[in-house]
């Protein structure tokens, strides 16, 4: 029994040395040999190697090698600083699994400072939530005139390389937000991410790297479509996310269903709804099928946003719609966050913490499937197992 505690304690705690060497002390104290703390010590050594998410078979997995998926928002912390850590706190409470962090290289915004990423990222693991860290400067960028080029967001990773090494468990690293915009070479868009994963990669960074489609991440001419083979396969590590920003384009669902059915089933490579909402610009977006599509092909979605929408593009009034909650007032919902949040395929019936907070990694019997059409329903219409539905008000 102590032996397999010791195994235990060793795989989910792998990312914290102190702990590991403590309790092995104890144990060889008390009767465990040597040669057992040495292997564990180089067994350690070597998982930790290779700790952090990554990419098999076209799906992401944490760092326990468990499927995850993410159910979560974005936050804009850069222009809102002081609302982070109660925003955080109540995410947690809807049961938000990963949550897109909005910063500043310093070229629009910021720069967010090493120490606020810092401290931004233990306050998410505090909550099981998984950071998913990018740059926004560089949105729209040959359409864009106060746009950055792709290069300066890797310049910003490169500066915090001290606060991200040791979090691969815990951080994906988001390049950059919607990096071209539509006036651009269709070549523009694989040439400038395969330069930034090599830099990234060279530069000893081996998070998971979330690339952002072309067009606005709409990618309505589907140039990342046709090219994320190319940039997959460039890093070395294969170990790259493709994210898409569902909004106006993705109106309807078979649009939406032939866009990630491509990705999932003929392209075989990973894929997340980093951004969407309820309409864009005055148009309609499809966030219904959206959500059922991404429960069926088990992908992640990222909602915009928590609160403050707007405030970056300087359209606060246009943009409030998209606002999950009301002026950071987790009582207030608006109709948008009602949905995203409680509806059936919604983040409260369907949001799963990666294993890496606790769960048992040798555990086959945890389900990590979200609530289906067959399930039972309750009196609001909402379906979830049995009766375990849950909704947040």
């Amino acid at each position: 029994m102590q032996l397999f505690y010791y195994w235990q304690s060793w795989r989910t705690c792998k990312s914290n040395t102190k702990v590991i060497l403590s309790r092995s002390f104890k144990w060889f104290g008390s009767g465990v040999i040597l040669p057992m703390l040495l292997w564990a010590v180089l067994g350690f050594m070597g998982d930790a190697a290779n700790a952090g998410f990554k990419i098999e078979d076209g799906i992401l997995l944490d760092g326990n090698g468990i499927p995850f998926v993410m159910r979560g928002v974005n936050h804009s912390h850069v222009w809102y600083p002081n609302k982070t850590q109660k925003a955080i706190s109540d995410m947690a409470v809807v049961g938000v699994n990963a949550v897109r962090v909005i910063l500043g290289s310093g070229h629009q915004w910021g720069p967010t400072p090493a120490l606020q990423v810092a401290d931004i990222i233990e306050q998410l693991k505090d909550h099981k939530m998984i950071a998913v860290l990018e740059v926004h400067d560089c949105t729209g960028y040959g359409e864009n005139d106060k746009a950055a080029h792709l290069s300066t967001a890797v310049d910003y990773w490169l500066n915090l390389q001290d606060v991200l090494k040791g979090e691969e468990d815990y951080v994906i690293i988001n390049i950059a937000n919607e990096p071209l915009g539509d006036d651009v070479a269709t070549t523009t868009w694989a040439d400038i991410h395969m330069r930034a994963i090599d830099r990234l990669r060279k530069a000893g960074l081996n998070h998971t790297l979330m690339v952002d489609a072309a067009n606005w991440g709409q990618d309505w001419e589907q140039i990342t479509l046709n090219d994320a083979p190319q940039v997959f396969s460039s890093d070395p590590q294969r170990n790259i996310v493709f994210s898409v920003h569902m909004y106006e384009v993705y109106n309807t669902y078979s649009i939406i269903d032939d866009y990630i059915s491509t990705f999932v089933n003929k392209l075989k490579l990973p894929l997340v709804i980093g951004e969407f909402g309820p309409d864009h610009q005055g148009e309609d977006v499809d966030e219904t099928s959206i959500m059922e599509l991404a429960d069926r092909y088990r992908i992640g979605y990222l909602g915009w946003s928590w609160s403050g929408s707007g405030s970056g593009s300087g359209n606060r009034e246009q943009a409030r719609n998209f606002d999950i909650i009301i002026d950071f007032k987790l009582s207030d919902l608006s109709t948008w966050g009602d949905f995203l949040i409680n509806s059936i395929n919604g983040i409260m019936n369907s949001a799963e913490p990666a294993s890496v907070f606790g769960k048992d990694p040798m555990d086959t019997t945890g389900n990590l499937t979200s609530p289906t059409t067959s399930d039972a329903k309750d009196s609001t219409g909402f379906v979830g197992c049995g009766d375990t539905t849950q909704t947040f008000r």
